[in-house]
């Protein structure tokens, strides 16, 4: 079973840092090729690919696509079939934050969470269905969050995305429930990666506290009293491309250390 994904293609967006590395390795330990997409160094973007080949024996490709760009999402999808012939697992996992209260958050930071959290996402899933549907499989996981369960203060295009996210994902569960394709999201609580730790050094100016006592109040929130790895987000991922997991589409899982049980 550990090589179940050998012959697949796999793209990961957000995929050169945090969660999203998480995803692609387990993805390609799976056996499946993967297409990396992200911002960072150039350098640092090709050790990274470099390591999951050595690590996995898979070809890796990276993709600089601006999911900001609606023909670029669909590019990425289109650039993958040319080269590999397919795409058949489909993560949409890039994300963007800024925190700030509604009345003072800034519209282009609104347009901009809204383009790479949910449209970004239509536009891959859209261009990659008619390939799965004519080749009977395929899986779709979308990253939502906690904050797509509940509200979060202050994260007004955040949540707004992230419940959105979840809508989408189960109507593309419903369209596609006959023919072979998965669609799913996963609801991450608190993952300590690049796009947290913005926050939690905000968090410590707001509250008067040390970077580590702020931390601390974070992940205390969770009832584990640990961080979520992103290890742990990409073994989840890489279950639900499974077999087993082919009668689990349309949901919305929680992976949060306990967080929706409070």
């Amino acid at each position: 079973m550990s090589r179940y994904l050998e012959g697949k293609v796999a793209i990961v967006t957000g995929s050169t840092s945090g969660m999203g590395i998480g995803m692609a390795e387990a993805l390609a330990g799976a056996g499946a090729k993967v297409v990396l997409n992200g911002f960072g160094e150039a350098d640092e973007i090709e050790a990274l690919r470099a390591r999951i080949v050595e690590e996995a024996g898979v070809e890796v490709a990276y993709d600089p696509a601006d999911l900001m760009e609606p023909e670029e999402v669909v590019g990425l999808v289109e650039r993958t079939e040319a080269r590999w012939g397919s795409v058949d697992v489909l993560c949409n996992n890039a994300g963007i934050q800024h925190v700030a209260l509604t009345e003072h958050f800034p519209a282009e930071r609104w347009d901009a969470q809204i383009a790479i959290l949910l449209s970004a996402p239509f536009h891959a899933i859209r261009a990659a269905l008619p390939g799965m549907k004519a080749r009977g499989w395929g899986r779709i996981v979308n990253t939502s969050s906690t904050s797509g369960l509940r509200g979060s203060a202050k994260k007004p295009a955040y949540c707004a995305a992230k419940h959105g996210i979840l809508g989408l994902t189960k109507v593309v569960a419903l369209e596609a429930a006959e023919d072979g394709i998965t669609c799913n999201a996963i609801c991450p609580g608190w993952v300590l990666t690049g796009m947290s730790r913005p926050q939690i050094e905000v968090r410590a100016q707001q509250e008067g506290v040390s970077y580590d006592e702020a931390m601390e109040r974070m992940v205390g929130s969770h009832p584990t009293k640990q961080f979520v790895t992103k290890e742990q987000i990409g073994a989840l991922v890489a279950f639900l491309c499974t077999d087993a997991a082919s009668q689990i589409t349309g949901a919305s899982i929680p992976i949060d250390a306990g967080l929706q049980a409070k």
